[in-house]
């Protein structure tokens, strides 16, 4: 860092500022005593135990945990299953199926929710919990794979061929050596899988339905009325589950590959 020009430091600084000084913004003024943010008046939590008396957003808490908790859970096995056979099996087409992979990650959000919608529409499928599960498990299995595929690039295959050599039949290879060595990966790709289905507002908009809103359809209607710290609250709330979430799946995604244990 010492040997980089001056200019290019400010610079990297000023952008950091810019990106970040909003958020403490936001993060300072849900301790707010005042109702209007515009200037500090005194410091309290009322603001988050407000957090508790709002039926409205303990609903949607509930509406996104447990979508967010299903669609991890469909994605994390279905994506690690996928990683495995496209890191493992080689056949016609592979390139394209492993760039395909990409498309749900870099296509705007607002082009797969139209698209879902569409889908659901000409499927006749009733807008619900349901749709939104479905329709987050589409786009998080690609991150779920990325992860996986990463992590199985720097696998050791000798072990599983070690194992099987010495008699272990292909599930308690599988089970004892191949899943203990890509567990950091998975346990990886299922945090930022829950935190992307947690955070996402714009694909949830499309295809949720009437009495079925996620905490960020919530809050995004009460910012429409209303204005008050207490959003400031919650979106501090949301900032620091999914931050920790985050460091701690890139903290896995580095770790080295682990060897199973002997019986």
């Amino acid at each position: 860092m010492s040997g980089l020009p001056k200019w290019l430091i400010a610079l990297v600084v000023g952008v950091y500022l810019f990106l970040h000084i909003p958020i403490l913004a936001l993060v300072v003024f849900s301790f707010n005593e005042s109702k209007f943010s515009t200037e500090w008046t005194g410091f309290t939590l009322h603001w988050y135990q407000r957090l508790l008396e709002r039926q409205d957003i303990l609903d949607g808490l509930k509406a996104s945990v447990f979508v967010a908790v299903t669609s991890t859970i469909i994605s994390t096995i279905l994506g690690t299953l996928f990683a495995l056979a496209l890191g493992r099996h080689y056949f016609r087409g592979r390139r394209a199926v492993e760039a395909f992979l990409y498309v749900p990650i870099v296509t705007p959000e607002i082009v797969v929710g139209i698209s879902l919608l569409i889908l659901f529409v000409m499927l006749k499928v009733p807008l619900s919990l349901v749709t939104v599960i479905i329709a987050h498990v589409a786009f998080n299995i690609s991150y779920v794979v990325v992860v996986v595929l990463a992590r199985l690039a720097g696998m050791d295959s000798n072990l599983e061929e070690a194992a099987m050599i010495l008699g272990a039949d292909e599930l308690t290879t599988f089970r004892r050596i191949t899943v203990p060595i890509l567990w950091p990966g998975i346990v990886s790709g299922a945090m930022l899988a829950f935190t992307m289905s947690f955070d996402d507002y714009v694909i949830t908009s499309f295809v949720t339905g009437t009495g079925a809103s996620t905490l960020p359809i919530v809050v995004y209607t009460m910012v429409r009325k209303n204005i008050e710290p207490s959003i400031n609250a919650i979106s501090t709330v949301v900032l620091v589950v999914t931050t920790v979430l985050v460091i701690a799946a890139e903290r896995l995604s580095r770790d080295k590959p682990l060897v199973a244990e002997k019986d």
